[in-house]
């Protein structure tokens, strides 16, 4: 999740979200749904997400958490894939769901009180290997 803010994220995060291997390389190899959070850490915009990175097998479920600075009180999670831009998943006002983007059936999410956010997805699929923002 991510307060709405421009960023050029390339040139801020220095470490990178795990590549799957290209599907010529066997079938054994697809077995894992890599996960990524981009700004683990705190930022300048007060949003602290965790884990970092994350690698799950296929069919496992994930709960991705968020904190954010309090007076705030929308949360936005994006996706996105490789070589692709961020897709709007969801929009949470005051701990309920405000608006609605392509979330797909097996991730749910939940704003709390305390200013956090969690999203969690079940029956993880290699097409759920993204950042998630």
């Amino acid at each position: 999740s991510e307060l709405p803010r421009e960023k050029d994220q390339s040139s801020e995060q220095g470490d990178s979200c795990p590549v799957l291997p290209h599907p010529a390389m066997g079938s054994r190899l697809f077995c894992c749904v890599a996960l990524c959070l981009l700004g683990a850490g705190p930022v300048d915009s007060g949003v602290t997400q965790s884990p970092k990175h994350l690698v799950k097998a296929r069919k496992q479920q994930v709960t991705l958490k968020c904190s954010y600075i309090s007076g705030h009180r929308s949360v936005y999670w994006y996706q996105q894939a490789q070589d692709q831009g961020p897709q709007f998943l969801i929009e949470y006002f005051n701990g309920k769901q405000s608006t609605k983007g392509n979330i797909p059936d097996q991730f749910s999410v939940q704003q709390f009180s305390d200013y956090r956010s969690e999203l969690t997805m079940s029956s993880l699929e290699l097409s759920d290997s993204a950042l998630y923002l």
